[in-house]
């Protein structure tokens, strides 16, 4: 399967503007019950840098063809988050979160599911592009 070209800009936008939906769910960085249950990662600090990364995604969508390797890194930061909400989700209880906020439990439900997804993305993208070149 081949995606055309505005289909892989509407990705990389879809993955910024999913990546922005933090805003949302740490209420503009308010939320506690977030950072609570993960201070490491979800922190506010980290909160911000998954802002900063989804920035990062939007701002190459269009040119997403010249920067093959930036793809790749995003591809593997896309796995990284994803492997840290399987171990956080078999250490934690989800449950617990929701008990405490709504949002944030919405939050731990998806955002893991959001990295997994674009790291297919990512690495499809990474993928065309390097068969792309041999071509």
């Amino acid at each position: 399967m081949i995606l055309k070209d505005a289909t892989i800009t509407k990705g990389f936008v879809l993955a910024g503007l999913m990546n922005m939906s933090v805003l949302i769910f740490s209420r503009f960085f308010t939320n506690e019950t977030i950072a609570e249950f993960d201070p490491v990662v979800l922190s506010n600090f980290g909160l911000i840098m998954i802002v900063i990364w989804g920035l990062a995604y939007m701002s190459i969508a269009k040119n997403y063809q010249s920067v093959k390797w930036l793809v790749a890194v995003f591809a593997i930061e896309k796995f990284i988050y994803g492997f840290v909400w399987i171990k956080w989700l078999l250490n934690n209880s989800i449950s617990d979160v929701y008990e405490k906020d709504v949002m944030a439990g919405l939050f731990y439900s998806m955002y893991g599911v959001n990295d997994w997804l674009f790291f297919v993305f990512f690495s499809y993208v990474f993928i065309y592009l390097i068969r792309l070149k041999k071509e």
